[in-house]
């Protein structure tokens, strides 16, 4: 088995820093046990062991004793942390204790990092049969994959083509000591009661069930590729820069075509996707409502709205108007706003948009302007309220509070992102200023 795992590490990992999430039970002790020897083998690697302490069971911390006494006999550094978890109506504890352990693994990852979880062939039954009680789709049922992107770097789960009965055998032949949870035992948890009372019965139906299932998830998460290169196609002819989707181009696609759209684009702007009951109001009760209404769908990353024919995502931050402020523009010097991060970037080139300022002119940057202050954007023959420059430029209302305005001495000179005043704009012969706008996505 040894050479088995070391076959698939040179595989999947490269020299560097490796995080390994250590319970101290079964599978994690047999993880840990391997990386430290293949480590030993292998040059340009680090490897340290991270223990998230739940305070869930009495003997949560006789475990972290054990796992900091096992680390410091295989010489891997050891770091533990305390998590508080508070269960709220109809939130899974086990659902709640995977995000805390998470955040912590998040936390003490480095940049371009792998984490490596003992994650294995029955965990993978398990994840497949929790995902067809949920009615996922194709990305439900792909399971867990071996290596995934995650936190500035790489998560992988080298033990996946194992079985947990391989793991027992093989800590047993290496005379490992390990933990046992007794709270795997508790079949009022969901993976605990397929654990203990469906999937024996499965293996003594389908001896290979183990194996298939893995085989099924491989084949899904197959398919999802394919659905996500689609869907990614669209997401190209279908976005505008500002992140909305055009509502006209997606009334060319088929209804399983545009939910699927619907679906990566969300996961894209949020990290996860609505209820299949959220998804299927998005269309009529959103993007097809009358046009004089300002409708909205509500759901647990935002909200979804439509405004000129554009469908948004709105988190709920940016749905909450930032209070109007007046704050120090400084050239080349980063300014980190409410909605990103601007920065005045001198430009000796033809793509100057903003003449420098003269001798004693304050730059500042504002929001929440007043819609009747007048501007006279480059290109337009007179002045225009603010207000009906917002509108004219396709400026979502909700999205109106967090635009940067850029002011020479309370003048404004630009909004950014939108348009350059025609007092203030840079000569072709001069050298000037770049607006660099980098809004958070």
């Amino acid at each position: 088995m040894e050479a088995s795992v070391f076959s698939v590490l040179d595989q999947l990992i490269r020299p560097g820093h490796l995080l390994v999430g250590f319970s101290g039970g079964l599978d994690s002790r047999v993880l840990l046990e391997l990386l430290a020897r293949y480590i030993s083998q292998r040059d340009g690697f680090s490897l340290q062991a991270v223990h998230v302490h739940h305070g869930l069971n009495p003997k949560a911390d006789q475990w972290l004793t054990h796992c900091a006494q096992v680390c410091d006999v295989l010489t891997v550094p050891f770091i533990a942390k305390r998590v508080e978890i508070e269960k709220k109506a109809r939130q899974s504890l086990e659902d709640l204790a995977r995000q805390a352990r998470y955040d912590v693994f998040r936390q003490n990852l480095p940049e371009g990092g792998v984490l490596l979880t003992a994650h294995h062939q029955d965990d993978q039954l398990e994840t497949l049969l929790l995902a067809l009680k949920r009615g996922s789709g194709p990305r439900g049922l792909s399971a867990m994959p071996v290596k995934t992107a995650f936190a500035g770097g790489h998560l992988v789960r080298p033990l996946l083509t194992f079985s947990r009965q391989q793991l027992s055998d093989w800590a047993i032949s290496q005379q490992l000591s390990w933990i046992e949870d007794d709270s795997n035992q508790d079949d009022r948890f969901d993976r605990n009661f397929l654990r203990q009372k469906v999937i024996p019965l499965l293996r003594q139906r389908w001896p290979e069930i183990t194996a298939t299932a893995s085989r099924t998830a491989g084949l899904c998460a197959e398919q999802e590729t394919l659905l996500d290169e689609i869907a990614q196609q669209d997401l190209m002819a279908s976005q505008h820069p500002d992140g909305s989707l055009d509502i006209s181009l997606l009334d060319n696609l088929s209804l399983a075509r545009r939910h699927q759209l619907l679906r990566f684009w969300l996961r894209q702007r949020t990290g996860t996707v609505p209820s299949q009951v959220q998804l299927q109001k998005i269309w009529p009760e959103v993007a097809l409502a009358r046009e004089d209404a300002t409708p909205e769908l509500v759901w647990q990353k935002g909200i979804i709205r439509r405004y000129q024919h554009r469908l948004y995502q709105v988190n709920a931050d940016v749905s909450t108007p930032i209070i109007p402020s007046i704050l120090r523009l400084q050239i080349d010097m980063p300014l980190s706003l409410p909605g990103g991060i601007l920065t005045l970037r001198s430009d000796h080139s033809a793509h100057a948009q903003l003449r420098m300022p003269v001798p004693n002119e304050q730059l500042t940057v504002v929001f929440n302007l007043p819609g009747s202050v007048k501007v006279h954007p480059v290109g337009r023959q007179h002045s225009r309220e603010l207000k009906k420059l917002w509108q004219e430029y396709g400026v979502a209302p909700w999205l109106r509070s967090t635009v940067p305005v850029i002011c020479y001495q309370d003048k404004v000179a630009a909004a950014a992102g939108v348009f350059i005043c025609q007092e203030y704009c840079c000569p072709e012969d001069r050298n000037g200023l770049r607006i660099d706008w980098q809004p958070n996505s």
